[in-house]
């Protein structure tokens, strides 16, 4: 393992090539599942946004060129490997319902979300000692935990300098989203451990871990696109809705996702003791399941994989998966009511199919 003393990987191992047809990936994972018609209307989205998403990869092959420490390093090496680029998507479609295209000021705010979310990763991968992470061995599994955290830090000083062109309050909100996404991930920690089903406190660390960042990039979109206050509100709300479903979908693919297809090991919340939307509910109907988790999660490094099988088993069968993903089908449903108030256009179509995608991945 690398850390702080050690040498940088070379340059060409730092930085691999980064993929840009994020869309087509994701139009054939549709297919394989049969949605033939939201694959088509991804692609849709994609030459749509074709340009956008092409100076957008430019604009984060840039981020710490000049930065030779294995901290920048670290976090290089997480952004070539790019994920489904949802939230910086939101931010370029939500300045196109305004009619503004990508330009400097949208790509910087679409650059700067992704790198606050890729911050957040590199810091949850040391704190949960994740070892994958997109298909790949985690940053800090190649670089360290030291690094790894700084190389987060880096981001997230970044990200604030790209908003520095920002109207003020898209400034001072993004620096409340990262003061939220602190609090929200000490209240996980805080919660580590203990599943007795309190709903307030998963619903706080979803809003404050996930939702908020979706709501910050509809609404930082929408006011570079200068909708109306009622619109950008309406957006952020959007967003709320949107964070909420694509965190409970996670919660189901944690516990039945194919790790080839999430690029992350299975049940990694399930063994770091985290509280999720299907454990909650198992918790409530399954007789002394939340002690056998309690007891699974202070296993620790002596993971029981029989354990873990009969665990899955018992929360799928009580109808807690199932129910998680209608849960997240209703956010759905109420990220497409506020959709409906938008300006109509192939904007708020595309927002369509990414609220479509978010419920439909296996990702």
């Amino acid at each position: 393992m690398r850390d702080l003393d050690a040498t940088p990987l070379p340059r060409s191992a730092a930085h691999p090539t980064a993929h840009a047809e994020v869309m087509p990936t994701l139009a054939r994972a549709s297919r394989r599942q049969g949605l033939t018609g939201l694959a088509e209307r991804l692609l849709t989205l994609r030459a749509l946004l074709a340009d956008d998403l092409k100076a957008l990869e430019a604009t984060l092959a840039e981020v710490g060129a000049e930065g030779q420490d294995v901290a920048w390093s670290a976090g290089r090496y997480l952004l070539a490997r790019p994920g489904k680029r949802a939230r910086p998507i939101c931010v370029l479609l939500a300045a196109r319902l305004g009619g503004r295209p990508g330009d400097r000021a949208v790509l910087d705010c679409a650059a700067s979300v992704e790198l606050v979310h890729a911050a957040t990763l590199m810091h949850d991968d040391v704190l949960d000692l994740g070892d994958s992470r997109r298909g790949a061995p985690a940053a800090r599994v190649v670089y360290g935990n030291a690094a790894s955290v700084l190389g987060g830090d880096h981001l997230l000083v970044d990200a604030l300098r790209k908003v520095r062109s920002a109207p003020v309050a898209v400034q001072h909100a993004l620096v409340d989203v990262i003061a939220q996404m602190v609090e929200a991930e000490a209240l996980q920690l805080e919660r580590r451990g203990r599943f007795d089903g309190d709903r307030q406190a998963y619903l706080d660390v979803i809003a404050g871990k996930t939702a908020v960042l979706f709501r910050w990039a509809l609404q930082a979109g929408g006011a570079l696109g200068e909708l109306p206050a009622e619109q950008v509100a309406r957006l952020g709300r959007l967003g709320d809705a949107l964070g909420a479903a694509f965190q409970l979908v996670d919660d189901v693919l944690d516990l039945e996702g194919d790790p080839a297809e999430t690029g992350k090991s299975a049940c990694t919340d399930l063994r770091e003791g985290k509280l999720t939307w299907p454990l909650i509910l198992a918790s409530e109907r399954v007789p002394g399941l939340t002690a056998r988790l309690a007891a699974f999660a202070q296993a620790e490094g002596d993971v029981d994989d029989a354990e873990a099988a009969r665990l899955v088993a018992d929360v799928k069968a009580c109808g807690a998966l199932a129910d998680t993903r209608a849960e997240a089908f209703a956010r759905g449903d109420d990220a497409r009511a506020e959709l409906a108030g938008l300006p109509a256009g192939p904007a708020r179509e595309a927002l369509s199919a990414v609220i479509d995608t978010v419920l439909a991945r296996s990702r």
